[in-house]
């Protein structure tokens, strides 16, 4: 009895140093104080969204590898034309600044040139997406696609069918389809920090790189 009784307070001792398993942390987010959704800039930033008739989604903030992150994005199901809805493709979250941006530029620089030049107005505009943990090529900084900041714009599809694709139409298009493209390309100049196109190198020959990062260099 008194050996068992000598015992018990060893076992009480040990069973105090072992660690208790505890559920795994939450990986790729930060606590919801630190979060951009609660600044008024942010919440501002939507409401300018929704008064533009843009269809989305608010997306939590997600931080992954250094330097890449969702903070403060949405995701854009469709913009609104003048007179009608705007579909998108292969399009994943993009920071709100971004999307009001690519929302205005859609209808007053895509649209209206679209009928203006070629006659029919803008049903679709075609991505190769937004988000991606990468660097700027040749350099250790990473890409505005790594902050979801930016957008890789490939080609346009009108109401009476046809697809001006900015491989394809802005050296090789009709005299104008290769004015349309410049002129959406200027368009986004003057709205967008970044632009970058086919002149710029040949890795932009098949598509506008958007960026909202207020710098003001349009190649």
């Amino acid at each position: 009895m008194r050996r068992i009784l000598l015992i018990l307070p060893l076992l009480a001792a040990l069973g105090a140093c072992m660690d208790i398993p505890q559920a795994p942390k939450r990986q790729g987010s930060r606590p919801a104080s630190g979060s951009i959704s609660n600044r008024p800039e942010y919440r501002q930033c939507l409401s300018e969204l929704g008064t533009q008739q843009a269809s989305f989604m608010p997306l939590p903030d997600q931080y992954f590898s250094p330097g890449c992150s969702n903070v403060g994005t949405v995701r854009l199901a469709n913009l609104r034309s003048d007179s009608a809805l705007l579909e998108l493709s292969n399009l994943g979250p993009v920071t709100c600044p971004l999307a009001t941006t690519f929302a205005a530029w859609a209808r007053f620089g895509v649209d209206r040139a679209a009928e203006q030049i070629l006659g029919s107005r803008l049903v679709r505009i075609e991505t190769f997406g937004s988000y991606s943990c990468r660097n700027i090529a040749g350099t250790n900084r990473r890409s505005g696609h790594a902050s979801a900041n930016a957008i890789d714009v490939s080609a346009f599809v009108l109401a009476d069918g046809r697809r001006i694709s900015v491989l394809g139409g802005w050296n090789g298009g009709t005299p104008a389809e290769r004015r349309f493209l410049r002129i959406v390309h200027e368009s986004a100049c003057k709205r967008f920090g970044t632009v970058l196109g086919p002149d710029y190198n040949s890795a932009h020959d098949n598509h506008f790189h958007l960026e909202a990062d207020g710098a003001r260099f349009c190649r």
